[in-house]
């Protein structure tokens, strides 16, 4: 094993969704910069917000792939 690949870090699908302590860090992160949120916080689904719609283009990624669904 190559020093390089000795220090990758794991980034788990679960399906179709990111898993792991990536996706947990995702999550947060993205929770914090008030990109996604939930209509009340005992709700088990978030929403992306404008705000997160507006930066999400920003960072180059496709959100018109995602199917709005009643949550």
């Amino acid at each position: 094993m190559s020093d390089q690949s000795a220090h990758r870090k794991p980034a788990k699908m679960c399906y179709e969704h990111i898993g792991g302590k990536l996706g947990k860090l995702l999550v947060e992160t993205f929770s914090e910069k008030g990109w996604i949120t939930k209509a009340k916080p005992t709700d088990k689904h978030f929403y992306i917000t404008d705000l997160g719609q507006k930066k999400f283009l920003e960072l180059g990624v496709d959100i018109s792939q995602i199917k709005p669904e009643e949550l």
